[in-house]
This record gives C-alpha cells, sequence and structure tokens, in this order.
C-alpha cells in the first residue's frame, strides 16, 4: 500500500492564496459554456513538483479526470470522490473520478467519461461536456487531462466500493475564492515541495487535485 510520504493536515500554512473570488455571475451553467466555447489567454499554475516518483516512471502516463459541475438550488456544486485507502496511488485522498487511458479510449474525454461510469456509476449520458482545462503533471508520475462537465440532476451514482470510499459535492463558489487556497511547503529528500490545499469541513483536497481547481480557478478569473 503506498502511503503519502508526511501527512500534509499536520503541516503548517506557509500563506493563503487570497485572489479574489469569482464573480458568483460566472458561476452559472450558461457563463461557463460561453467561457468554454472562446476562452480567453490565461496562464496556468505549474504541476506538481515530483515526490521522487517520477523517476520509476520515465514517461508519464496518460490519465483524465471528470470535472463534474452540479447545479443545484444554491449554486453549482463540484462533484468529488474520496479514494479507498488501499490504492497504490493517492490512496485515501480526495479527488475527482477519473483515471488513466486505455488504448481503446478514443480520447481524453473518452476516458474520463469512461472512468466515471466505472468509478461513481455517472453514466455519460447525463454528462453535458464543456470542454478541458490544460494537461496536470501529478508527482505520482500521471499527466491528466481535467475535462469540465455539467451533470443536470436528477442522476444516480454507485461508487466502486474497490476505488472510491465516498462521494460529496463542495460548492463550487467555496472553491473559487482565494481566500480558501492554503499553500503549503514540505521538505523531501529531493527537495522541497510546494503546494495548495482547500479544506472543506471534514474533507481536506489538497495536491494534485486541488492544483486542477487552481487552473480552473485562473481560467474563469481570466
Amino acid at each position: 500500500m503506498a502511503k503519502p510520504l508526511f501527512d500534509p493536515q499536520q503541516l503548517p500554512v506557509d500563506a493563503i492564496a487570497g485572489e479574489p473570488a469569482v464573480a458568483p455571475e460566472r458561476l452559472t451553467p450558461a457563463w461557463l459554456r460561453d467561457r468554454f466555447t472562446a476562452p480567453p489567454l490565461w496562464t496556468p499554475e505549474g504541476a506538481e513538483e515530483s515526490l521522487g516518483s517520477l523517476s520509476q516512471r520515465p514517461t508519464p502516463t496518460p490519465a483524465s479526470v471528470l470535472i463534474p459541475l452540479v447545479p443545484r438550488a444554491d449554486g453549482l456544486t463540484i462533484l468529488l470522490t474520496q479514494r479507498t485507502d488501499h490504492l497504490t496511488d493517492h490512496a485515501g485522498q480526495i479527488s475527482f473520478p477519473g483515471g488513466r487511458a486505455e488504448d481503446y479510449d478514443r480520447d481524453a474525454v473518452d476516458t474520463a467519461l469512461r472512468e466515471s461510469e466505472e468509478e461513481i456509476g455517472l453514466a455519460r449520458r447525463h454528462v453535458d461536456v464543456l470542454g478541458t482545462l490544460p494537461r496536470y503533471l501529478t508527482g505520482t508520475g500521471y499527466c491528466v487531462t481535467p475535462v469540465v462537465g455539467l451533470v443536470a440532476p436528477p442522476f444516480e451514482l454507485a461508487a466502486d466500493p474497490s476505488e472510491v470510499a465516498e462521494i460529496f459535492e463542495v460548492p463550487l463558489a467555496f472553491l473559487m475564492d482565494g481566500l480558501n487556497h492554503q499553500r503549503l511547503s514540505v521538505q523531501l529528500p529531493g527537495g522541497r515541495r510546494s503546494f495548495y490545499a482547500m479544506p472543506y469541513g471534514d474533507y481536506y483536497i489538497w495536491g494534485a487535485t486541488a492544483g486542477m481547481l487552481r487552473n480552473l480557478f485562473h481560467f474563469l478569473r481570466a
């Protein structure tokens, strides 16, 4: 069982990112659809710094995740999962549904939709794909394409117990506010690594998931 080399929740917070929140009028399905149709010029943040495992995977493994946006009465939410503790990579962490690409996948979008069906039972017919964000390189050796889609209720979910311990939703407005973005760092054998965390209640969102959320944040603010 692969475990993180450190407990991020025991680290001090170096800083709060603190950028202004994305304006509420931008957090609607119609505005998001327009943004992905005509994206602006913007600069993504860097990917995770290596934890040393990249040396064992000289060629990053292609993967995709779905960033599922759910319209609720109080606004959009993002659907997230908590991974089971026995997985090889990112065990127990908060993540988007998704996984590695297979040879039979048509493209990165197909990978994200297939993996979401397998992990959480989200049928692809319920997903209105808006577009993709820049690929994100993780410290565990994956090159991840984030696929953003709207998932209109009602829909049924069924977690694969071998991969997913819990499925939950977080308000998009909370995640799209720089005041909720913590910056942390840790000294590891290969050097110092910095990363973001976005704690929400009992859920500790950090690492690659927080990094991809930061890029969604910059994309919507641009």
